[in-house]
């Protein structure tokens, strides 16, 4: 009977490495930033230095060969890869580019639906939303955008619940920020969720830039009056703006416009886009913000300057629009000019 032949020794199997050992070696979370034609420098440069080196990030910039070559502010961006870049990614960065409403290619936006579909989480900085909302990933969602730029989101994308006062939203796998510093303050926010509050700190101080600012605090937009959109009623609106101290009623200035209380308000918002007393509030807020920018004004006689009652009645109605308190306000904006008296 043949003797059988010996068996060949196995290697042993591989020794899963102890929870020390892959503690020592975390796996980075990719980031992949998407180069949109006319990408606006600042905005591209947030993500790939709040997530850059030194951090728990590994940051790829990519960008659609078939659009050609990525040139926006004299710069052209050298892309090491393209939208296959997002296949693998744990977070897509779409900042802002200077045409939003221009049409994206086809494989973009299809690689943005299939990140967001695997369950990468999407990021847009400024105009960056225009490119998420094109996908189709914002309908029925919160988001934000520059605040020049709301009016034309929600009309090019009405499905889409434009917040435009806030600074960043975030809504779970989706999260949008307004412009610039406003991307700085989300990609902190994104570090101090998947990091703690001590990690996005330290990154905070490297970046030079404040810890902390919530989503929710107002972007410190132009003015809150609505744009004008007839002229019947300037010459009433026009007068109003010099009388802001004085407080109105409807009927005081249906009766001035010689219309009726019905008439009026409809001609009024078919104008402005809003009330007569939503429209008084907002100009007041905006002589307001105005005297604290440029005058020393003290808080106590604005409230009266601007119609807005009380001075607990003005903080409150301030802190509502602008998001921050009136002396906050003037801590940010106050423009000192030698030999301002502060008195209007």
């Amino acid at each position: 009977m043949p003797t059988p032949a010996p068996r060949r020794p196995t290697a042993p199997a591989p020794r899963p490495p102890s929870d020390s050992e892959s503690a020592a070696v975390p796996t980075p979370h990719r980031v992949a930033v998407l180069a949109l034609p006319g990408v606006l420098p600042l905005d591209l440069g947030i993500p790939v230095q709040a997530f850059g080196s030194g951090t728990r990030y590994e940051v790829t910039v990519c960008a659609d060969p078939s659009a050609g070559p990525v040139v926006s502010g004299g710069f052209t961006v050298g892309a090491p890869a393209g939208p296959e870049a997002l296949r693998v990614a744990d977070t897509v960065v779409v900042p802002g580019y200077e045409h939003p409403e221009a049409p994206l290619p086809a494989p973009v936006l299809a690689a943005l639906r299939a990140a967001h579909a695997r369950g990468a989480r999407l990021v847009s900085i400024c105009t960056g939303a225009f490119a998420l909302a094109a996908a189709g990933l914002l309908d029925g969602r919160p988001a934000t955008t520059h605040w020049e730029y709301a009016a034309r989101l929600k009309a090019r994308h009405p499905r889409v619940d434009v917040r435009p006062n806030q600074l960043f939203v975030d809504d779970g796998s989706i999260l949008t920020s307004a412009g610039v510093t406003a991307g700085v303050d989300l990609c902190l926010h994104i570090i101090r969720c998947d990091h703690g509050a001590a990690v996005a700190n330290a990154r905070a101080r490297d970046l030079v830039a404040p810890p902390q600012r919530p989503g929710g605090q107002a972007q410190f937009i132009d003015r809150f009056r609505p744009p004008e959109r007839g002229d019947e009623l300037a010459p009433l609106r026009a007068a109003l703006l010099g009388e802001l101290a004085v407080r109105h009623g409807v009927d005081e200035l249906a009766a001035r416009a010689h219309m009726s209380r019905r008439t009026f308000i409809r001609r009024f918002k078919e104008e402005t886009g809003t009330s007569p007393m939503a429209w008084l509030t907002a100009a007041r807020i905006d002589w307001a913000r105005e005297l604290l920018e440029t005058t020393t004004t003290p808080v106590e006689r604005i409230a009266r300057l601007s119609g807005l009652g009380s001075p607990a009645a003005f903080r409150a109605a301030f802190h509502r629009h602008v998001g921050t308190s009136p002396a906050d306000y003037r801590a940010t904006f106050r423009v000192t000019v030698t030999g301002l008296t502060g008195n209007p």
